[in-house]
């Protein structure tokens, strides 16, 4: 154990797992909220009587509600977004640092994406967020609609910066060697990459689900508190009808498809994720497993007989390549850890898919909010949808492995030597993030529960201007 703590380049990796990990957690948050915070925004503008869009419209409580939402959830946004750009700062370092070699191979290909991430996250979306939160009785109310629409779409552009930035490293499309190095022959390639195309939309819609779910959780937090019955009722109304439809995407057609990304393209990692060790004929699709890579094979499992096969191809007498014919140097670094991390992602979301389900169910019934136990089932189940998210992601970087970009840079090759970083230093740093992310948790907890505390303010959809009114003038004159 202590050999292998005293690996640089496995420190180099738990240090930059530890913080992308918990970077992560925010930008699902903003990711999932913008999406909600700009529906919000356009059903309290684009929702007067005289307006054309009927699906819109709503009565002037309704649109208040809808504004009041709004402004609400852009707090809790503003301080995600805030702890989001505090904790995504170091992994730039980490690239130059600990990761130099990575950044001199490949730089020249995933430098474009990730500076085109930085404008967007830095400048669009925290301009808009300052004019939405305080230019509301500053700008006229289509600027404030598009300062959220802005929102929306600059967390949902920088997320698809960064996926392209990975589509590149687990599927290299659009680059030349030259040397020692890689570079971008063609930026369309590199947007249109077949990795990019679904798993873009399926991690988008894993944080649209966090957000519906967050949503959904804190409606249910105040009713069953007895407080903000308005508001309340209007967040668990959207954020299960939101669960629903997202969490349907991401079984089909977003999960459906990345998964036959993965077979085509990574074909250890897929056997890792399903848990095949043996090449065969009509594979199952295996429930419940433990893989044991001793023995190779699965133990104490529950299996639908040619059912992984049908998945793959559509047709029940596939071939699905196991591990047993692939290269041990090739398989992923952890095939337990990638066949768990993908059951807890599935399993998760077959689960919060159900509860959406009867929530929304309900919801048609017209009994979901006095259903208590239903609530308190809202109310607990948004952290899982975290959880899923992140299983998600363990299952593809680890999946990887050993490539850092996928059949051309070895992971332990990547690393900076360890003269320039050795173990020890590793270590010591990565015990001080742990410290201060700690500290930042703690803040970031203590602010959340204070906008909770003090609750939605009730904010008119069209708010009246600071100006006063000019005096009328005397008859006559």
């Amino acid at each position: 154990m202590i050999r292998a703590v005293s690996s640089y380049v496995l420190v180099d990796r738990l240090q930059f797992a530890f913080t992308i990990t918990f970077h992560y957690l925010f930008p699902i948050g903003t990711m999932g909220l913008g999406l909600f915070i700009a529906y919000l925004k356009t059903v309290s503008y684009l929702g007067r009587p005289d307006r054309r869009f009927r699906l819109l419209r709503k009565s002037d409580e309704e649109r208040d509600a809808h504004e009041s939402a709004a402004r609400f959830w852009a707090k809790i946004f503003a301080i995600t977004f805030a702890i989001g750009v505090v904790t995504g700062i170091p992994m730039e370092f980490e690239f130059g640092t600990n990761w130099a070699v990575l950044s001199n191979y490949a730089g020249g290909v995933i430098g474009q994406t990730l500076s085109l991430e930085g404008t967007f996250s830095f400048i669009l979306e925290s301009a808009f967020l300052g004019i939405f939160l305080a230019g509301r009785t500053r700008v006229g109310p289509r600027a404030h609609w598009i300062s959220a629409l802005a929102i929306f779409i600059g967390s949902w552009l920088s997320g698809f910066f960064i996926i392209a930035t990975d589509a590149f490293m687990q599927h290299p499309v659009g680059y030349a060697r030259s040397g020692n190095k890689v570079h971008l022959t063609s930026f369309w390639k590199l947007m249109t990459n077949p990795w990019l195309v679904w798993q873009y939309p399926h991690n988008m819609g894993g944080a649209a689900l966090t957000g519906a779910f967050v949503l959904a959780a804190m409606g249910a937090f105040y009713l069953l508190a007895g407080k903000h019955e308005r508001f309340a009722k209007l967040c668990v109304r959207i954020g299960v009808v939101g669960a629903l439809i997202f969490a349907i995407l991401q079984i089909f057609p977003t999960g459906d498809q990345q998964g036959s990304n993965v077979y085509r393209y990574q074909p250890a990692t897929f056997a890792s994720m399903e848990g095949v060790f043996a090449t065969q004929r009509g594979a199952p699709l295996v429930i419940i497993g433990n893989p044991d890579t001793q023995t190779r094979q699965l133990e104490s499992t529950i299996a639908l007989p040619k059912l992984l096969s049908f998945l793959t191809s559509h047709d029940f007498t596939t071939t699905v390549k196991g591990l047993d014919s692939i290269p041990t140097n090739l398989w992923p670094s952890s095939v337990p850890l990638v066949y768990y991390s993908y059951h807890i992602m599935v399993g998760l979301g077959t689960l919060l898919l159900g509860l959406a389900l009867i929530a929304t169910y309900l919801l048609w019934r017209r009994k979901l909010f006095e259903n208590r136990l239903v609530l308190w089932a809202l109310m607990i189940a948004f952290p899982f949808t975290y959880i899923a998210n992140i299983a998600g992601w363990v299952t593809a970087e680890v999946g990887r492995q050993p490539w850092v970009v996928y059949g051309l840079l070895r992971t332990s090759a990547a690393a900076s030597p360890s003269s320039s970083v050795p173990a020890g230093l590793g270590i010591f740093t990565l015990l001080g993030f742990c410290g201060l992310y700690l500290m930042i948790s703690i803040l970031y907890v203590v602010l959340i529960l204070r906008i909770v505390a003090q609750g939605p303010e009730d904010v008119p959809a069209t708010p009246r201007s600071t100006v006063p009114e000019p005096a009328p003038e005397p008859a006559g004159v």
